[in-house]
């Protein structure tokens, strides 16, 4: 049985937060592993966010430091990392998802698994890149 969305992109935000402690290492086999591990059946929106995110990464985080208010990607938390990688990559390259869709579940990754103060300054810069750079 198919998993929903939710249930994917939450298992996407979990593996993407993984790849924050292994840097280089290769997003696919990162993948194939949590399949194993996980016991998980490939998801086609799973398997193209977690690729897509490593493939665009320099991007994502060009944008993430340009509209957080003078932070560097390293000084924000890998939980809000993972979460805005995941978000600006579905706003940028998944077409089906509308951004404010993204947006929330964004917010309420953040509400689930980050601290209080994470979900204003996820949503802050999130609507920010939504704003400036063409999306809504």
């Amino acid at each position: 049985m198919a998993m929903k969305r939710r249930e994917a992109r939450e298992l996407a935000f979990t593996i993407l937060y993984e790849m924050t402690f292994y840097g280089e290492k290769d997003a696919a086999i990162l993948y194939e592993n949590e399949m194993e591990y996980r016991s998980f059946e490939d998801d086609p929106y799973l398997r193209t966010v977690v690729l897509g995110v490593k493939e665009n990464l320099s991007r994502i985080d060009e944008l993430i430091e340009k509209y957080s208010n003078g932070w560097k990607v390293k000084r924000i938390s890998r939980v809000s990392l993972a979460i805005l990688r995941l978000c600006i990559f579905e706003m940028l390259y998944v077409e089906d998802i509308p951004y404010s869709v993204s947006i929330n579940e964004a917010v309420e990754l953040c509400k689930k698994y980050n601290d209080e103060k994470s979900p204003a300054f996820v949503n802050g810069i999130l609507n920010t890149v939504a704003d400036r750079e063409g999306i809504k």
